[in-house]
């Protein structure tokens, strides 16, 4: 015969599992409060590592605070900090060769990730070898990336160099890609496409296998582009959020050089928090990409969420 018993509650389960004097008390909670006791412990977690920081952050912002020397006088100054990040032309040539990195990058990107995608997604022999081979860059530390196209960008040794020289019939050792104030920027654009672009390719291949399989060009611009036009934007969202906190690769790359011409937003704010300690300032800093970034993001959801809707 079967048990005709009802299942045990989530309260009276935990109750079982705890000491008797506890367990009294627990049998009298809902399952809703015991799932939140359950969670409690991770949601205070996060909000001891993410928004403490930040309203630390915050606080910082509005001080002339030195991490070095630490027990310096504190003065409230205001929105002094802000202020002079405003007029600053350093800050503004950071953000100038930031937005024109996320813009490089975002674009190069999307086009090669949805273009491999709709590659991908035609059956072919090698599917599978193939697709493992360009997902391989994503997988790697961007710390390791970086050492390695250093390594590459070697005008006398480097790789790179060398199939550059030999499509274009020029002597390999006749460019730097990274001690060239011209091409500087575009070495760090091409790392960040040689190692980003097969992430994009994952998210285009979401929606790549519901839509129609035909090759036809009319097709494609009917069915295919507009279908995957959300996951498109949405590829967009994550590549321009991250690039525009870039950090590790282009410091482990050039370091912000030659001069300031790779110096990226994030790099500003180390020098001006780990070189300068000027803490109060870097505070004020981060806060301005921080609104910065949540702003544009929250601009852009929202027409992604009327793309989706259509």
């Amino acid at each position: 015969m079967l048990d005709q018993r009802p299942a045990a509650t989530l309260a009276e389960r935990a109750a079982g599992l705890t000491p008797p004097a506890v367990a009294k008390g627990v049998r009298g909670l809902s399952d809703r409060a015991i799932a939140w006791l359950f969670i409690a412990p991770t949601l205070a977690l996060l909000l001891a590592i993410n928004i403490f920081p930040l309203i630390w952050t915050i606080r910082l912002s509005f001080t002339n605070y030195r991490a070095n020397p630490p027990n310096a006088p504190l003065k409230w100054l205001g929105l002094e900090r802000y202020s002079d990040l405003l007029t600053d032309p350093d800050i503004w040539h950071g953000m100038q060769v930031t937005a024109r990195f996320v813009v490089s990058t975002v674009a190069i990107e999307t086009l090669l990730g949805f273009a491999l995608a709709y590659l991908v997604d035609r059956k072919f022999r090698g599917h599978g070898f193939w697709t493992t081979v360009i997902l391989i860059p994503m997988m790697l530390s961007p710390a390791v990336v970086g050492n390695f196209w250093t390594f590459l960008y070697q005008p006398q040794i480097g790789l790179f160099n060398y199939v550059v020289g030999f499509a274009l019939g020029i002597d390999p050792s006749s460019f730097q890609m990274i001690g060239d104030v011209r091409l500087a920027p575009w070495s760090i654009v091409i790392v960040d496409v040689w190692m980003w672009t097969p992430y994009v390719m994952l998210i285009c291949l979401a929606e790549a296998a519901e839509v129609d399989r035909a090759s036809k060009w009319r097709q494609f611009w009917s069915i295919t582009l507009p279908m995957a036009m959300p996951f498109i934007m949405l590829a967009v969202l994550f590549r321009g959020i991250e690039n525009f906190k870039m950090f590790d690769m282009v410091n482990l790359l050039t370091n912000g050089g030659p001069g300031s011409t790779t110096e990226l937003a994030s790099i500003t704010l180390k020098r001006e928090a780990f070189e300068k300690w000027t803490t109060g300032y870097s505070s004020a800093f981060a806060v301005i990409l921080f609104v910065t970034i949540f702003g544009l993001a929250n601009i852009y959801v929202k027409a992604l969420n009327r793309v989706r809707q259509r």
